[in-house]
């Protein structure tokens, strides 16, 4: 068995979706680049279930190297994404509840909070509905995520990106977290946005947001 510290990172990953508020049951998927190609969660096992030789490796057009289980249904955007985004080292795809939520109107999350800057530009669009696992559907998810980080899909969920497993699942949770913060603002009156100006100056300040050492004074 190949990869097996990715493959029980995956699991730990989406094991972690409940207490995270990301999802329960089997809703949702994980993949990660691999060499050769992408692991990714098998389809409709529950994850306190998950045994690191679940995980299924599919090469880089989508068919499986190796497993006894079928991959995710959602097997074809990941793969699409880890194909076309070198950036990408991991996907995590959830059903979180306010984010779902927000998909189910098909709007984007605009820049009612200047931390929507996170997934990489002034809103988190919302790509038009298609049924699951379809080649549509893929194509609507590169849409939308060109340029960003994380994206909804209408009436299904959340897509979010990361450099590695850690970061994908952080941006799953600040997406949500985004998400609920919209919602409850919209509960109040419609939100007050930022203007284009602010979410430029948000977005340049970004670039260098995040860990780093100190810069010693002259």
């Amino acid at each position: 068995m190949k990869h097996p510290v990715l493959r029980r990172d995956i699991i730990a990953a989406v094991r972690s979706f409940a207490g995270l508020g990301l999802g329960v049951g089997t809703a949702g998927n994980v993949s990660v680049r691999a060499p050769g190609g992408v692991l990714i969660t098998p389809s409709g096992v529950p994850y306190s279930e998950l045994r690191p030789a679940d995980i299924v490796q599919l090469n880089p057009a989508g068919e499986v190297i190796s497993g006894r289980l079928a991959p995710s249904s959602e097997w074809r955007f990941h793969c699409d994404i880890l194909a076309r985004r070198n950036d990408v080292g991991a996907i995590v795809h959830a059903h979180s509840a306010f984010a779902t939520a927000i998909a189910c109107t098909r709007r984007d999350i605009p820049a009612f909070h200047y931390m929507i800057a996170v997934a990489g530009g002034d809103s988190i669009r919302c790509a038009p509905y298609a049924t699951f696992g379809t080649a549509a559907l893929s194509q609507h998810a590169l849409s939308a995520l060109r340029g960003r980080q994380a994206c909804l899909l209408a009436n299904h969920g959340q897509i979010a990106l990361g450099s590695n497993l850690t970061a994908a699942l952080a941006m799953a949770q600040e997406v949500e977290e985004l998400s609920r913060q919209y919602w409850l603002s919209k509960q109040l009156r419609r939100p007050v946005l930022l203007a284009g100006r602010e979410m430029k100056l948000v977005l340049e300040k970004f670039k260098n947001y995040g860990r780093r050492p100190v810069q010693k004074r002259r």
